[in-house]
């Protein structure tokens, strides 16, 4: 693979996301090619880490494998466009970057290597609880627009009681339509 072809396949990536980043929206087969673009793009990546030694190349191998698990993690979301795997692709962002955070304080020694640590940890832990802060307020979220949908339903439903015949069974599918019940 050369490397005009990572940017490309980069490009194409952000675009599809931006195309429609809530719904599935790759077929079958450009999903698995730029599956197997991604993963050999990568196997580069590492590969040139190879000329480095110590923790540099410690740390060149984490990001390259933390660049690959999260450019998985969204090609998968944009395929599947569901919740499960956007949430998988959000925490394989903060994985890495605290796999990487945390590699490169093995630089360090004593208590400044302690505290790199600590703050890797600290970022690494921030943004879990952010995911799940964010997964709490999408469930709230969800449930009240149901409660809302359901009393606005029942209410719609309620007028169609005052009709008879076609006229009512037209008012009740449609109250059904418009409040997705």
């Amino acid at each position: 693979m050369t490397r005009y072809n990572a940017p490309r396949l980069l490009c194409a990536l952000i675009l599809t996301g931006l195309a429609g980043a809530a719904s599935a929206n790759l077929t079958k087969p450009v999903y698995s090619s730029a599956k197997d673009e991604v993963k050999a793009m990568f196997k580069a990546e590492r590969d040139s880490c190879d000329k480095m030694s110590g923790n540099v190349k410690d740390v060149c191998v984490e990001r390259a494998k933390g660049q690959e698990k999260v450019a998985l993690a969204h090609l998968e979301y944009q395929y599947t466009g569901n919740t499960k795997d956007r949430n998988d692709y959000l925490e394989a962002r903060y994985e890495a970057k605290y796999k990487i955070a945390k590699e490169a304080c093995d630089s360090q020694s004593g208590n400044a290597k302690d505290v790199c640590v600590a703050d890797a940890k600290a970022m690494h832990d921030k943004a879990k609880a952010d995911l799940k802060a964010n997964k709490k307020i999408a469930d709230a979220q969800n449930d009240q627009m149901e409660t809302k949908l359901k009393a606005d339903y029942k209410a719609a439903n309620e007028r169609c009681d005052a009709l008879s015949g076609d006229a009512k069974d037209s008012c009740q599918a449609s109250a059904k339509a418009r409040y997705f019940q």
